[in-house]
C-alpha cells in the first residue's frame, strides 16, 4: 500500500483507486504524482461545506467547485433547485469528490507518463 505511505488522507474508494495508480508508476515518478495530485485534489469536506453555504443563499458554489460550472449556474439562479439539490447534493458530496479527483488523477498520470 503505496498510497498509504504518502498521502494519508486519503479514503476508502479513492485510497484504492490511487494505489492502483501509483502500482502502474514507475518509483521515480510517484513523488511527482503525489505532489502535482495533492496540489489538484478537491477535498471532500471542503466541499460539504460548501454545499452548506447553499442554504444561506448562495447556492451552487459546490458544483463550481468541482468544474460542474452549468449546474452551478443553474443552482444559483432556482435556490439549489429550491434547496432539493442541495441537500441530494449534501448526500452524494463524497461521490462529486471523487469523481472529481478520479479525472484529475487520470490526467496527471498521462501528463507524468509522456
Amino acid at each position: 500500500m503505496k498510497v498509504f505511505e504518502y498521502m494519508p488522507e486519503l479514503e476508502g474508494d479513492e485510497m484504492q483507486y490511487i494505489n492502483r495508480l501509483l502500482d502502474e508508476l514507475p518509483e521515480d515518478k510517484v513523488e511527482l504524482f503525489i505532489k502535482i495530485y495533492r496540489a489538484r485534489r478537491k477535498d471532500p469536506m471542503l466541499l460539504l461545506i460548501l454545499a452548506l453555504i447553499g442554504f444561506f443563499g448562495v447556492a451552487g458554489i459546490h458544483r463550481f467547485f468541482v468544474g460542474h460550472i452549468g449546474m452551478g449556474i443553474l443552482y444559483f439562479l432556482t435556490a439549489g433547485l429550491c434547496f432539493i439539490g442541495t441537500i441530494v447534493d449534501m448526500i452524494n458530496y463524497k461521490n462529486f469528490a471523487f469523481e472529481f479527483n478520479r479525472k484529475i488523477a487520470l490526467e496527471i498520470k498521462q501528463e507524468i507518463n509522456v
